[in-house]
C-alpha cells in the first residue's frame, strides 16, 4: 500500500510539471462572445440571450489504437476555428432500443461548457459535472445545465470519460507499465479537470474556484477523486449525489481476477503480449461486458462489473478509509441521497425475470443477501408492513445503503466533517411515478430534474414540475450555486442548512407545505440496526 501511495505522489508531480509546461490560457476575453481561444485552439460556440454553450471540446487525445488502456495525453492542437456547436460522440456503450445496440466511439474524451452570457460574466464559480450510468453508460451531453448556469451564475462543465472495460479494466500485465490501470476513466476525469484549470478563465470561470460534482457513478467518481493523490489541488469543493463515499470500490485482487477472466474469454490469455492482444480486439466486443449486472438489485456497489479500483496508484485507499486517515482532500462537501434510492432497481423492469417479487420469495432473497443476518432483517422489515414485498426489499437495500442511499452516507459525513464542513441532505420529493404497478417513490435520480433539463433514465424525458416543485428547484439551485461560490450553501431567503454535526440529522428537500426542513436520517433509515449487523 505504501508503494501505491508513493507512485500516486509521483503521478501528481508529473501532472504538476506537465501543467506548468503547458501554462494556462490567457484570461483576456474575446471580442466575439461566440469565439474562445483555448490552449489547443479556437472554438466557436453558440450564444443565446442569457447563456453561451460550447460543446464537443477535446480535453485529451483520442484513446484509440495503441492509446487504448493508457493514461490520457493532452489534446492535439488545431489551427482553424473549431465548431463547438454540437456535442461530440459519447464514449462507447450499449444504447438504442432496449439498450441492444453499440453506440458512441472510442474517440470520446470531450467536454461541454455552459456559461451565463454577458461581458460581466467573469470570475464565476465553476462546477464540473461527472455523469452517472453505472460506469457503463452516460455522457456529459445527457444533461442540459442551462437553468443551473443562468439561475446560479455558475459555469457548468459536463464531461465524458471512458466507460466499462475500456475505462476500468485491470489486468496483471497492464499494471507494471500503466499506473492508471483499472482507473483509466478516473484518469480521464483528472485530465478534464486539468484542462478546465488551464482554460476556464477564457469562458468566464474562476480557475481557483472549481467544484467537482456528480450523481450515481459520477458521485462515486467524485469520492474517488477526493481520495486520489493525482487529483490533489484540481478542485476546491465537492458535491456527491447518490453515491455515498462510505461504500467501498472494488479491490485490486478482485479487479485483476475479473480482468484475467476477460482476457481469457477474448482469447488473449496465452498471448506473448496480453495488452497488445487486447488492444487488437474490436471495440464492439468490449462493450456491454457485465452490463446485465449493473441496473439490478445487487447488495453492494462493488458487485458492479466495472468501477474504480482501490489499492492502486490512482486510489491507494478506499475513499472512506482515506477520509478517516486524513488523506482525502479536505474540501467542503455536499453529500446526500434520495429517500427511496433502491426502488427503481427492485421494480418489475429490473429484476426477478420481469415479475414482481412475491411474499414467498422475499425471505429467500434476504437469505441470499444477508446470510446469517437474514432472520433479523426479516423481523425488522416484514413484507406485511409494506405495500408490497418489492417495496419491502427496496426499503431494506436503501436503508442498508451498500449500493445507493442509506446509512453509509452518514459514515462518510462523519469522517469528512472532522476536517471540513459537510452539508448533508436527503431528497424526499415524491414524483408519484408508477411503473407496472410498482410505486417508484423518491428513487435513484429523482433530484436531477430539479437541477438539470434533459433526458434521464425515464424514456419520457424530464418530468414537468408543478409550481411548488419549481420553487424547490430554485431553492436547490440556490444552495448548489452558493456552495460552488463560497463553500457554504446558505444565503438570505433560503431555509438555513446547518453543517453536519454527527447527530444523524440532515436537510430534507421537499416541496409543498412541508417544505425544506431537518430530519433524523439515522432514525428514519434504522441506522442503529444496520450498524449493529455490519
Amino acid at each position: 500500500m505504501r508503494s501505491a501511495v508513493r507512485i500516486g505522489a509521483m503521478l501528481a508531480a508529473v501532472v504538476t510539471a506537465v501543467t506548468a509546461q503547458t501554462g494556462a490560457a490567457s484570461a483576456e476575453p474575446s471580442p466575439d462572445q461566440a469565439v474562445v481561444v483555448t490552449d489547443s485552439g479556437a472554438l466557436r460556440g453558440t450564444v443565446a440571450t442569457d447563456h453561451r454553450t460550447f460543446s464537443g471540446i477535446p480535453y485529451a487525445a483520442p484513446p484509440v489504437g495503441d492509446r487504448r488502456w493508457r493514461a490520457p495525453l493532452p489534446p492535439h492542437p488545431w489551427q482553424t476555428v473549431r465548431d463547438a456547436t454540437r456535442p461530440a460522440s459519447p464514449c462507447l456503450q450499449m444504447g438504442g432500443p432496449a439498450g441492444s445496440a453499440v453506440v458512441g466511439s472510442e474517440d470520446c474524451l470531450y467536454l461541454n461548457i455552459t456559461t451565463p452570457a454577458g461581458r460581466n460574466a467573469r470570475h464565476l464559480p465553476v462546477m464540473v459535472w461527472l455523469p452517472g450510468g453505472g460506469f457503463v453508460s452516460g455522457s456529459g451531453s445527457d444533461y442540459d445545465p442551462t437553468r443551473l448556469a443562468v439561475s446560479g451564475r455558475v459555469v457548468v462543465v459536463t464531461v465524458n470519460y471512458r466507460l466499462g472495460a475500456l475505462g476500468f479494466l485491470d489486468h496483471p500485465a497492464l499494471a507494471p507499465t500503466e499506473p492508471a490501470a483499472g482507473n483509466f476513466g478516473i484518469a480521464d476525469q483528472q485530465a478534464a479537470l486539468r484542462w478546465v484549470g488551464r482554460n476556464i478563465a477564457r469562458f468566464g470561470g474562476d480557475a481557483h474556484n472549481i467544484t467537482l460534482a456528480g450523481q450515481s457513478a459520477g458521485a462515486y467518481s467524485t469520492c474517488t477523486q477526493l481520495a486520489s493523490p493525482p487529483a490533489a489541488g484540481l478542485f476546491q469543493k465537492a458535491i456527491v449525489q447518490s453515491g455515498p463515499c462510505g461504500n467501498s470500490m472494488v479491490t485490486r485482487p478482485v479487479a485483476q481476477t475479473r480482468g484475467t477472466q476477460m482476457a481469457r474469454d477474448l482469447g488473449c490469455s496465452a498471448a506473448n503480449d496480453v495488452p497488445a492482444c487486447l488492444r487488437g480486439v474490436a471495440a464492439s466486443r468490449l462493450v456491454g461486458i457485465g452490463g446485465d449486472r449493473v441496473f439490478t438489485a445487487t447488495a453492494r456497489i462493488a458487485d458492479l462489473p466495472w468501477l474504480p479500483v482501490a489499492g492502486t496508484p490512482m486510489l491507494p485507499y478506499q475513499p472512506l478509509e482515506a477520509m478517516r486517515r486524513g488523506l482525502a482532500a479536505r474540501v467542503p462537501l455536499i453529500q446526500g441521497s434520495t429517500r427511496d434510492e433502491m426502488r427503481p432497481f427492485v421494480g418489475v423492469n429490473y429484476d426477478f425475470q420481469g415479475h414482481p417479487l412475491t411474499a414467498d420469495q422475499y425471505p429467500g432473497v434476504l437469505a441470499q443477501v444477508f446470510g446469517a443476518d437474514a432472520a433479523g432483517v426479516l423481523a425488522r422489515y416484514p413484507a406485511s408492513a409494506y405495500p408490497s414485498p418489492g417495496v419491502a426489499l427496496a426499503t431494506v437495500l436503501t436503508d442498508r445503503g451498500h449500493k445507493f442511499g442509506g446509512c453509509t452516507v452518514l459514515s462518510a459525513d462523519q469522517a469528512a466533517s472532522r476536517r471540513a464542513p459537510v452539508y448533508a441532505y436527503e431528497f424526499a420529493e415524491d414524483p408519484g411515478q408508477v411503473v407496472g404497478g410498482f410505486a417508484m417513490g423518491v428513487g435513484h435520480g429523482a433530484e436531477l430534474p430539479y437541477l438539470f433539463d434533459g433526458a434521464y433514465n425515464d424514456p419520457g424525458g424530464s418530468p414537468v414540475l408543478n409550481r411548488q416543485q419549481q420553487r424547490l428547484s430554485r431553492e436547490m439551485i440556490g444552495y448548489w450555486s452558493n456552495f460552488a461560490a463560497t463553500g457554504n450553501p446558505n444565503r438570505t431567503g433560503l431555509p438555513h442548512w446547518s453543517a453536519y454535526r454527527g447527530d444523524g440529522r440532515l436537510l430534507s428537500l421537499v416541496a409543498g407545505t412541508a417544505g425544506i426542513t431537518s430530519t433524523d436520517f439515522r432514525r428514519d433509515h434504522q441506522c442503529g440496526f444496520w450498524n449493529a449487523i455490519h
